[in-house]
């Protein structure tokens, strides 16, 4: 741990382009963690194979996450930015924690269970001891906090239950993790569909507005976005879902509060203006990073580096536990 700051830890799955969602929902949040606390990011490359994947689009979609990150604001000088399968440790660790947990609280987890329905047969052990690796992942680097969604909560709460196992079987060893609770502003709704959360796996591409977006692209997508009836600007959820979501993301960009976005277009007449504005806001915002992004991303050396320095500090931090936990599981240790 740093300066006795508290360390806390995100794994994101390298999954390509980032969008408006992943930044107002989670970098921006992650961005304003830097100065309180020990920060440790890391791609979830080994997480991303329990699913098929194409081997060529994973390192691409590596490296280019990598750029992304930094480009929203994840300085290299002020965190550690690190591959998940890079670290001696990650499957080690999980080996020992998948032999104290029970298999049917495997099976019990939803994410488990909803994939395995869908895969049938076909589905991959690796994706029900998912978990396990996650819990690793996490009691690897004793992070004190986990900035988690509300999908994610499950996965939290098993890692707290191996953890506190190895605990009591073995004697005081890990920290138990607490949820990092994320501020305002996290949840972006899809623009053609406002009641499902946007996601880069929508089959309309409209629905998206990716960092990477031009200026052209980014105003045809928010002009083009779905609204409700009538012409009144207002924020409510259930009656005029399109309109309350364009609002969140206005206010989310401009860092206002929600009631401060609706008075700012409460005089409006029509949507029309409304969306230019708010097209205008995301420009503002993405044009910085989109060129950031298409600097750096070419710089490889430059990124390598950076994977380089977050290795080393992250197999440090990794050697200490591994060396614990072996020896209090038992194994001969040189």
């Amino acid at each position: 741990m740093l300066s006795g700051k508290k360390v806390i830890l995100t794994g994101m799955q390298p999954t390509g382009k980032l969008h408006l969602g992943s930044l107002l929902g989670a970098t921006n949040n992650w961005r304003r963690m830097l100065d309180g606390y020990d920060c440790l990011f890391f791609l979830a490359d080994q997480h991303a194979i329990t699913m098929p994947h194409i081997p060529a689009e994973l390192r691409k979609n590596t490296v280019d996450c990598v750029a992304q990150y930094i480009a929203c604001g994840l300085d290299p000088e002020r965190c550690k930015i690190f591959l998940q399968s890079q670290v001696i440790g990650h499957t080690e660790l999980m080996w020992v924690l998948g032999c104290l947990t029970p298999i049917g609280q495997l099976e019990r987890m939803t994410q488990f269970k909803d994939k395995s329905k869908k895969a049938g047969e076909s589905v991959c052990s690796g994706l029900l001891f998912y978990p396990v690796l996650m819990a690793a992942d996490i009691l690897l680097y004793n992070a004190d906090l986990v900035p988690i969604g509300e999908d994610q909560k499950q996965h939290l709460e098993i890692t707290r239950d191996i953890a506190q196992k190895f605990n009591n079987t073995f004697s005081e060893t890990f920290v138990l993790p607490e949820p990092y609770v994320r501020q305002t502003g996290a949840r972006v709704m899809s623009l053609q569909n406002p009641v499902t959360k946007m996601s880069k796996s929508d089959k309309n591409q409209n629905s998206v507005v990716y960092i990477t977006d031009t200026d052209d692209v980014i105003r045809k997508k928010f002009t083009s976005a779905v609204t409700d009836s009538g012409n009144k600007i207002e924020f409510d959820e259930e009656e005029k879902p399109g309109i309350s979501n364009l609002l969140n993301i206005f206010a989310a960009m401009a860092e206002v509060a929600i009631e401060e976005a609706v008075e700012q277009f409460s005089s409006l007449a029509s949507y029309v203006p409304f969306k230019q504005t708010v097209a205008d806001t995301a420009i503002a915002k993405i044009a910085p990073i989109r060129e950031k992004y298409n600097e750096i991303v070419r710089d490889k050396e430059y990124l390598l580096s950076v994977l380089h320095a977050g290795k080393e500090d992250a197999q440090r931090r990794a050697n200490k536990t591994i060396a614990k936990v072996y020896r209090k599981t038992g194994f001969v240790m040189e």
